[in-house]
């Protein structure tokens, strides 16, 4: 199965969905509430790539997997951490800006960082960045479909609840398929790796919330933008690391790919136990 053929309309229509949800009020919270903006992109654009880096080279992970933590820790919040807020009765507008604001960020933060890592550690096993394929392929599978679900939304609001309706419902399982066809065609050498990966995946997503978390207290945020933060700081989008990995005209190896993997089974698993202590103590208070 050529897993490319899956991952990259996946991709698109969890772009699209995300388009789906944007409204142009949506872009300028980051001016009307510039502390709980700019807090969450930091943790999001500098906190947990600088976490992952520290960590890779301390574990030192073979450069494939060294580049495929860099990567998923420098790619933009996942499309389901607005329906993580909600559930924990975090801010959801605030969700939906980081992730809408960092999607378009990081089209030109993840060349940068990719180019970085790969330079560093990549010619030891003969990886190089095609930037340019990178940036046509984000701008095809990325910015277009929130431009064209932003479009939905605006001349069409009836069908684009519908659509967006359905589409929400779909993403979750939808990345969770992407994860098992990657775990069935690279089942041994996740085996084979898992205890690295999984301590290095799990103990970066720890640090990352716990200082998501801090970082929002120091800045005085309230509660519900400090849940939010926390989520998205640990939300990642895993579909977008598995594209780039993947993908012919970039780095075409799956291999790159199995810490994304991992790392959306960890984050979910966190992030779920995070909204279930926050519901327990609700209940109690």
């Amino acid at each position: 199965m050529n897993s490319i053929l899956i991952v990259l309309p996946i991709l698109t229509l969890l772009m699209f969905d995300l388009g789906l949800t944007l409204r142009p009020s949506d872009f300028v919270l980051i001016a009307k509430r510039p502390g709980a903006m700019l807090t969450g992109l930091f943790g999001q654009l500098i906190l947990l790539p600088a976490i992952a880096w520290c960590l890779v080279s301390i574990f030192q992970l073979p450069p494939i997997f060294f580049i495929g933590i860099m990567l998923i820790a420098c790619c933009p919040g996942g499309s389901s951490s607005n329906v993580f807020s909600m559930l924990a009765k975090g801010d959801v507008a605030l969700s939906v800006s980081l992730t809408a604001v960092s999607s378009i960020v990081t089209l030109f933060t993840v060349p940068l960082i990719l180019q970085w890592t790969t330079t560093y550690i990549g010619t030891a096993v003969g990886v190089q960045l095609p930037v340019g394929n990178l940036l046509m392929q984000n701008l095809v599978t990325m910015l277009l479909p929130i431009v064209l679900g932003i479009l939905c939304r605006r001349f069409f609001d009836t069908a684009a609840t519908k659509i967006e309706r359905v589409l929400s419902r779909l993403a979750f399982p939808a990345l969770m398929l992407l994860a098992g066809i990657f775990f069935v065609q690279h089942y041994h050498t996740i085996v084979d790796n898992f205890s690295v990966l999984g301590s290095c995946v799990l103990i970066l997503l720890l640090i990352a919330v716990s200082l998501a978390a801090a970082i929002s207290r120091l800045m005085r945020l309230n509660t519900q933008e400090r849940r939010t933060i926390v989520i998205e700081v640990g939300m990642q989008n895993a579909a977008q690391a598995i594209a780039i990995a993947s993908s012919p005209f970039i780095f075409n190896d799956g291999r790159i790919a199995i810490p994304a993997i991992i790392y959306a089974l960890l984050m979910n698993v966190i992030l779920l136990t995070y909204v279930g202590i926050i519901k327990t103590s609700t209940k109690k208070s």
